[in-house]
Formats: C-alpha cells, structure tokens, sequence
C-alpha cells in the first residue's frame, strides 16, 4: 500500500504543475521537491536495484543541465526546466523517457499553436486573470501543461502504475 501511495505522487505532481503553470504560469519548487524526494524512496521499495537508481539519478543531472541551458538560454522556464528533469529521474534511462520527450514536444507544439491562434482572435478582456494573462501577447507559454500531460500519459503505461496496481490488488486481499 506504501508504494502505491509513493508512486502516486507522480500523476499528483503533474497534475498540480499543469494547473499551477496554467492559473499562475509559474510551477513552485515543492513540485519537483516532492518527484525527487519521493523517487528513491518508491525505488528501493520496488526493489530497483542501486545501479538503476543511479542511472536514473545520472539521466535527471543531464537533463536538469541541459533544460538549465536553455532556461538561460530564455528558451523555458526555471519551472519547466526543473519539472522535465524532475520526471526525468522517474522514467530513467528507459524507451519511456523518450515516450515522454516526445509527448512533450507535440503537445508542447499544439498548445503553442492553441494559445497563438487564442491571442489573434482574442482580446485579453475576459476580466478573468489567468486567461487574460494567457491572451495577452507578450506572455510565455505554460509549457508545464504539456509537460503534465506528456507525464500522464507516459506514466499511465509504465512499470510504475504496474506497481501501483500491483500494490493496490494485493492491499485489497
């Protein structure tokens, strides 16, 4: 049961960023805090062994550098950045990370032209603030949506959820 509740921190965490880059365009630290603190933990109850958590740790530092370089870069976010590397370290250095770089980049890519053909045809006056601040064109785009989303659906067919259901089968014998 402890492993199902740590794995579901994952769905939770890109849940919460999608909708907090969404209402604020910003996606607080503790997001990425609580996937990074709550991997190991979840790993070593899974029985990954040491050399594997290592791998995943060692693929998160490179993406945490590189999306770093192109926050500095004014590319992304600081948010998005540490997200991506965040979920990084749950996927590892497996096909799934790839599945989830690549769900970012096409639902990055069709919220991009969302939000654009928005702002041509809409005025930011709906006097609600988040979509205001989505319309007006000088706003970023909260990449943390398509993130969150690429996230869902890469985790939905994971070993992770395999465990989880797991856990969650045997808790209910």
């Amino acid at each position: 049961m402890l492993v199902a509740l740590l794995i579901l921190i994952f769905p939770f965490a890109m849940i919460y960023a999608a909708m907090s880059d969404l209402v604020s365009m910003t996606i607080a630290n503790r997001v990425s805090v609580a996937l990074v603190v709550a991997f190991p933990i979840a790993a070593l109850l899974v029985g990954l062994p040491a050399g594997v958590i290592g791998a995943h740790f060692a693929v998160a530092f490179a993406c945490l550098t590189v999306t770093f370089g192109m926050f500095a870069a004014g590319w992304m976010g600081g948010g998005d950045a540490k997200l991506l590397a965040a979920t990084a370290l749950w996927f590892g250095p497996t096909p799934a990370l790839v599945e989830y770089m690549l769900f970012g980049a096409v639902f990055g890519g069709i919220l991009t032209l969302a939000i654009l053909l928005s702002r041509a045809m809409l005025a930011p006056v709906t006097g609600i603030v988040f979509v205001d601040r989505l319309l007006a064109p000088e706003t970023g785009i909260p990449y943390g949506i398509a993130l969150g989303a690429a996230g869902l659906a890469v985790f939905s067919g994971s070993v992770w959820m395999d465990h989880a259901v797991a856990n969650l089968s045997m808790a209910a014998f």
